[in-house]
């Protein structure tokens, strides 16, 4: 009858600039969608080359290199007999364009640039690109000679055009173009395409996969048709993990869907699809009495069906339910993808925490544990790259992981750094954690060290700096915690290092840190201490998420170490004890708690919110529990810690992208790092405002 069609998406674990990886990777899922019966094959954005290439999108070399790649792609025997959807930059009168790049056969049929680029959160598309700015036009792109030796062709379309096969009619989006009010999959659908198609490199953040889902299946509600999504997946090379969940739908709903997280670096889905449903829904909900006024869409012919004339026994695909992770599965399993991908990429060994018994670096410990786990079932379901890369690690190519905890020794170091400030409450919930996970576990103290270094100083300086309880100023008390957490910061990597030569084995180990979101955002942790790190797993997200995921990890994992460390008053013990106990508490230091600052986080970076907007945000929300005057305090005391201590992410240890509120200095939340912290015309409007406020109470009583 020639009315069903298959379609396949995938999901890659494409690296930046990893040309011979890559070509492999997209030449995979090809051959795995022509093995499902595909006829039409769709990839990630900027499949060729990573997405994540950044200022290297400026050199010649990327576009040189992206071009060969394709060439080795029309020559290939895989492509042959299947449409080809792949991602790569080109250049068009010397401007840059993020492109998608259709062929057939060895011939190009179209090459269609971005026409809505991405420039907000971590993305920074008009950096490197320009977008296409002429709808529904289309130009001669004159290709290299190295594709013209191949394909025949001197010139191939170049725009915003969609392909009309023999059965029905294709058209492209690229990611952001999906999120925009102006879809270009509105106008083409009105102008009849059946099939739309969108590659994507889009990011993990917590609670963000449904707006995603939601997209899509709003899109063919609407106007009826087949989306196709495509999405990048794992770590490119930077702080981004890229989450995959690639979906095919129809008419809204989902009838494919791939995994948010996994270890597979190629992920093919297939549906098989009536045409006759899109056509049917469009007669009785969209088209009737309904006139296009654009300019209609320039169709590309191409001599190819998508479709056979015997598939009437084909079984086509039908609505799945989506089940969304968690935030605290997210966390258990978008970090620990990012670690394993991070380790594999990066030449290391292994990883080494200084574990200290609290909820940071436990969570951290966790994450590590959980990546185990994913490696061992990635293992067991006969994934050979896992495996291979696993053997690579342990310089043991006989080796199978059977059991996490087992790999979890062989790859994941923990450490005590204990000083004479430090409880026995702390040293033992880092013991018995260590033990549950399978670490290889080593206790030091750091007393030896930190003592030389104040001996330097007495010796040049003739004093002696003493802590606030023995008698000592503000200036030393501070200085004295940050000595000892700085020594701690040079021990972790001196251990990491060189521990395992010490053990006769080859190989360093990458060093994690383990500050939380909102410490990060108020600066409360010292410049150079255990925060600086190789990479920070949990950097992206907030302490309130970090207590709810290790109640998971407890459950889940049966972490029963986990209970003492949640019931523990978060402390980062570097004043001396009182009797034996602590008696310094990281939310007293702090002047708020972490809840209230995961509040003011948001305000600040999501509802942009200056002190002033803020303080009339939160008079309301917290009137149950504060006072004008009370919220004008706690806004105050933020913006006088946020400001003071924003020089500190300038050096911040690179971390996983997870929060939408996170203050990573790199990209995502540029800002000054020298502020003048008085804020004295934002303070006073705040005052100004309290006062009205106190006076209206006073006049009303």
């Amino acid at each position: 009858m020639g009315r069903k069609v298959t379609v396949a998406t995938c999901s890659l674990n494409q690296w930046a600039l990893d040309f011979d990886g890559n070509v492999l990777r997209i030449l995979k899922s090809i051959e795995i969608a022509k093995a499902s019966g595909a006829k039409y094959r769709l990839g990630p954005e900027l499949e060729i080359c990573g997405y994540g290439c950044a200022d290297h999108f400026y050199e010649s070399d990327t576009l040189l290199h992206c071009f060969q790649v394709l060439k080795q792609l029309l020559e290939s025997p895989v492509t042959q007999d299947i449409i080809c959807d792949v991602g790569m930059p080109v250049m068009h009168h010397n401007v840059r364009y993020n492109c998608r790049v259709l062929f057939l056969n060895k011939k190009i049929l179209l090459i269609r640039p971005k026409m809505l680029l991405a420039n907000h959160g971590n993305n920074r598309e008009f950096r490197w690109f320009s977008p296409w700015s002429q709808p529904r036009h289309i130009e001669e792109y004159f290709l290299p000679r190295m594709i013209q030796d191949v394909t025949g062709q001197v010139t191939v379309p170049f725009g915003d055009a969609v392909l009309s096969t023999k059965d029905t009619c294709i058209g492209s989006e690229i990611c952001a173009e999906l999120w925009n009010a102006r879809s270009p999959h509105v106008d083409m659908g009105l102008d009849g395409v059946e099939i739309f198609t969108n590659s994507s490199a889009s990011y993990h953040e917590l609670r963000k996969a449904d707006q995603r889902v939601n997209l899509v299946k709003s899109a063919t509600t609407k106007s009826g048709g087949i989306y196709l999504f495509a999405n990048q997946k794992g770590c490119d090379g930077d702080r981004l993990y890229y989450d995959g969940c690639s979906m095919i739908a129809i008419n809204g709903d989902i009838v494919a869907q791939g995994k948010q997280f996994s270890l597979d670096d190629v992920e093919v889905i297939t549906a098989t699809l009536d045409l006759e449903d899109v056509r049917s829904y469009r007669g009785e909900r969209c088209h009737p009495h309904m006139e296009y006024e654009h300019k209609p869409y320039q169709r590309i012919k191409v001599d190819f069906s998508l479709s056979d004339c015997k598939d009437i026994f084909l079984p086509t695909h039908q609505p799945v339910e989506w089940v969304f992770h968690s935030p605290e599965e997210e966390i258990s399993l978008g970090p620990a993808c990012w670690l394993w991908d991070y380790l594999r990429r990066s030449g290391q060994a292994g990883f080494l925490l200084p574990l200290s018994g609290g909820v940071d670096s436990s969570s951290s410990a966790c994450i590590v544990y959980s990546m185990c786990v994913q490696v061992c079932q990635a293992v067991r379901d006969g994934n050979a790259q896992v495996l291979e890369d696993v053997q690579r690690l342990v310089c043991d190519a006989s080796y199978r992981p059977e059991e996490p905890r087992e790999l979890c020794g062989r790859l994941f170091t923990t450490c005590y750094m204990a000083s004479e400030n430090s409880s026995e409450d702390t040293r033992n919930r880092a013991k018995e954690l260590a033990a549950q996970i399978g670490s290889n576990h080593l206790n030091i103290n750091i007393d030896m060290a930190v003592k030389g270094l104040l001996g330097i100083f007495s010796m040049v300086m003739g004093k002696w700096p003493k802590f606030r309880v023995n008698g000592g100023s503000s200036r030393e008390n501070l200085a004295l915690q940050n000595v000892q957490a700085r020594v701690r910061m040079i021990l972790a990597y001196l251990f990491a290092q060189l521990c395992l030569w010490a053990q006769g084995k080859p190989g360093g180990l990458l060093v994690l840190g383990s500050a939380n979101v909102d410490e990060s955002l108020t600066g409360y942790f010292t410049k150079y201490d255990c925060s600086s790190a190789d990479i920070n797993p949990i950097g992206g997200v907030s302490k309130m998420d970090l207590k709810r995921f290790l109640q998971y990890c407890a459950e889940y994992f049966r972490l029963t170490a986990l209970k003492s460390v949640l019931a523990a008053p978060p402390t980062a013990e570097l004043e001396p004890l009182t009797e034996g106990q602590v008696s310094q508490t990281d939310e007293a230091d702090m002047g708020m708690t972490y809840s209230e600052l995961s509040v003011i986080g948001r305000l600040r970076k999501i509802s942009k919110c200056g002190a002033y907007s803020m303080f009339c945000k939160l008079i309301h929300s917290w009137r149950e529990t504060c006072s004008p005057s009370q919220v004008a305090a706690k806004v105050k005391h933020f913006f006088k810690m946020y400001s003071v201590n924003r020089h500190k992410m300038t050096t911040v240890t690179p971390s996983y992208h997870a929060e939408s509120y996170g203050p990573d200095d790199n990209r995502f939340d540029l800002r000054p790092f020298l502020y003048n912290t008085r804020w004295s015309w934002q303070f006073r409007c705040i005052d100004h405002e309290v006062s009205m406020m106190e006076g209206e109470y006073v006049e009303s009583v």
